[in-house]
């Protein structure tokens, strides 16, 4: 096969953080030795900006604002346009992009990774949904990361064609914590319930606080967000002001000796938006079982019930709470599930085996797409 040329129709790129941002980022590395690999990403400013990162060809387009979480960028689909390609890759959800693909594709073949449903504001799924439903029509394949979000998603059951491609990670770069994990032992009384993430609503951390006053450790939320003041105002309406620490923002490097310093690592989240939990699989490379809700999505396929961890209904503060006292109550329990977490993060969860398999998903769907092995008929 000659060298192809693949475009990525983002939201935004790295070094913006995010859980998409970081896959689109280490899917974009690891094929730009092979293919010619472009981007197209919203920036954080009114201004365009053109650069070269690492092998990858990004284009920052400028944006005025946003509405509603979308950035308003104006110019985003001449941008798209501008080259053909044998292959687009519209990460969504993405309302600036996917409005520019559903009046042109500017290639062969349109994929379409679906990373989570669009459920805010409640009028999007009314309106930019349709548009969605015919992008998922027209595309070769949609991509999935996990058979849950396959089966559940009433978007992705328009797809043709759907191929599962389950997010990645470094795992190895998660089991090194180094001095700053053992200083985190010491100084902080556990067992350590740990968090990582944005502080949003669909992270259901009113109900992992409301928890901590029926159960034992101490809490460590790792992030930040716009719910901070809230959550701070109702740790100190629960009397937890010792036993829950907001440490905010963590750096890159740094983060891995905070899950090597857990006990346990618990993702609370109550709504459909969390449609993976990449911090589930950080936390099970590390070998810290992690408790995680029952939603329709993928994230109790990937941090399975009684193998990595244990699973509770989402929004139940008591549920939770027993969760979490049966792990750090249970030593044996607690270190078999995790070194179960850990085997099934480097067997189903490494960055690497993402990469190959999206490879191989992009030169089936350019080519031969009747070779995707998870068909769908057309839907009516």
């Amino acid at each position: 096969m000659s060298r192809l040329t693949v475009v990525h129709a983002a939201k935004f790129y790295p070094p913006v953080r995010g859980g998409m941002e970081t896959v689109i980022g280490d899917l974009c590395d690891g094929t730009a030795g092979e293919w010619d690999v472009r981007v197209v990403a919203a920036n954080d400013r009114p201004r365009t900006v053109h650069e070269r990162v690492g092998a990858v060809d990004v284009v920052r387009v400028a944006a005025f604002g946003a509405a509603s979480s979308v950035p308003l960028c104006p110019s985003y689909a001449i941008h798209l346009w501008r080259h053909t390609a044998d292959c687009v890759v519209l990460h969504e959800p993405n309302p600036i992009a996917g409005g520019a693909l559903f009046l042109r594709v500017p290639s062969r073949r349109l994929i379409v990774w679906h990373h989570s449903d669009l459920l805010r504001p409640w009028w999007a799924p009314h309106t930019y949904g349709r548009v969605q439903q015919a992008l998922y029509r027209r595309a070769a394949c949609v991509i999935v990361s996990s058979p849950n979000l396959a089966t559940q998603s009433d978007l992705v059951r328009h797809a043709r064609r759907v191929a599962v491609v389950p997010f990645g990670i470094p795992v190895e770069r998660y089991r090194q914590g180094g001095a700053l994990a053992e200083r985190l032992r010491t100084s902080i009384a556990g067992p350590r319930v740990l968090f990582v993430g944005r502080f949003v609503y669909y992270k259901g951390l009113d109900v992992l606080i409301d928890a901590m006053t029926q159960s034992t450790g101490t809490l460590l939320l790792v992030g930040e967000g716009p719910l901070e003041p809230e959550l701070r105002s109702r740790v100190a309406l629960r009397g937890l002001q010792r036993r829950v620490l907001f440490l905010g923002r963590v750096s890159d490097s740094d983060l891995p000796a905070y899950y090597q310093a857990a006990d346990v690592f618990v993702l609370p989240s109550v709504a459909k938006t969390e449609a993976f939990g990449v911090v589930q699989v950080e936390a099970m490379a590390a070998g810290v079982p992690v408790i995680s809700t029952n939603l329709p999505t993928g994230v109790p396929w990937v941090n399975q019930d009684g193998v990595s961890g244990l699973v509770v209904p989402p929004g139940d503060a008591t549920a939770l709470a027993a969760a979490i006292n049966r792990l750090v109550s249970d030593e044996d329990l607690r270190l078999r599930l995790g070194r179960n977490a850990a085997a099934r993060a480097s067997e189903v969860f490494s960055r690497d085996r993402m990469i190959r398999a999206f490879k191989e998903v992009v030169e089936h769907a350019i080519d031969a797409p009747e070779a995707i092995a998870a068909a769908r008929a057309e839907a009516s």
